[in-house]
């Protein structure tokens, strides 16, 4: 949070775009092949639309902190600085008032991730009580609900294994957070590496099966859902196991979601499987 402030407030340095900008224009190494030569700029590039360049990314910036400021001050404090005139506040006092404010931004993020925590495991704790009652649901001894949609014929993984599987994941209001459909091919991963919902409804599952698994905040992400997902969650995953890997295959890596990361984060060693694990 210090930094985003930090950066905001020095983001009024413009030509830090155009140094950065010089610096990387360096000759091509020998031997390289040539740069493709940029195209045309569409707008002319003065200083009306530098400026207003500048305008538009200080107040991108701004953004998460507009109901905390003033901007017309902010304006005046922008234009003092930048002519070296004498401002409101001398550095002491900027300091501490930047010290102040990372404190109320700090409490304040608390503050909303504890309401989103109670309302999410209230709303999940509803949604399971009604849930576990629907015709084919079945609920095991940790409180994970499941309904088979298809079952297999073929074995069943341990905890120890590795699986292949297709699956989609979405939220008890329909919203949808990950889909290795959508990235077009399945994922595989180890049972242990993944969220106790997972591995522990996987291994009812014999291959060739389909299950929705209807998974507590606690078998899930608990208070540390990724932003997408949130704190005590209350998900649920339509999943169909495809194989059980031998030992000796080498397992595919899940391709990344839609922004480039999983929606579930492996629980060991994240860079060498990018598949759905637990926290």
């Amino acid at each position: 949070m210090t930094r985003f402030v930090q950066k905001t407030l020095v983001a009024a340095l413009a030509a830090s775009f155009a140094i950065g900008a010089i610096a990387d224009d360096k000759p091509a190494a020998a031997g390289a092949a040539p740069a493709a030569k940029p195209a045309a700029p569409t707008v002319k590039v003065d200083k009306n639309s530098i400026s207003t360049m500048v305008g538009m990314d200080i107040g991108k910036g701004l953004g998460q902190i507009k109901d905390d400021i003033d901007i017309k001050v902010v304006e005046q404090a922008l234009e003092a600085t930048i002519k070296g005139e004498k401002t409101s506040l001398t550095q002491e006092e900027a300091l501490q008032v930047r010290q102040e404010f990372m404190k109320q931004l700090q409490a304040k993020r608390v503050a909303e991730q504890k309401a989103a925590a109670d309302k999410n495991k209230k709303a999940g704790t509803d949604f399971l009580a009604a849930n576990k009652s629907k015709p084919g649901v079945k609920t095991t001894a940790s409180g994970l609900q499941y309904l088979v949609e298809k079952e297999g014929t073929g074995a069943k993984p341990k905890a120890t294994d590795t699986v292949k599987v297709n699956y989609l994941g979405t939220k008890i209001d329909g919203e949808k957070f990950d889909s290795s459909y959508d990235r077009g091919q399945p994922a595989t991963f180890p049972l242990n590496g993944v969220i106790k919902g997972w591995s522990e409804g996987l291994q009812l599952m014999p291959v060739g099966s389909k299950y929705k698994l209807f998974v507590p905040s606690d078998l899930a992400y608990g208070e540390n859902g990724p932003g997408q997902i949130g704190p005590n969650a209350t998900l649920i995953f339509e999943v169909e196991l495809l194989d059980i890997e031998k030992p000796a295959d080498k397992p595919a890596a899940a391709a990344p979601a839609a922004d480039g990361k999983p929606a579930i984060k492996p629980a060991a060693k994240p860079a060498a499987k990018p598949e759905p694990a637990k926290k």
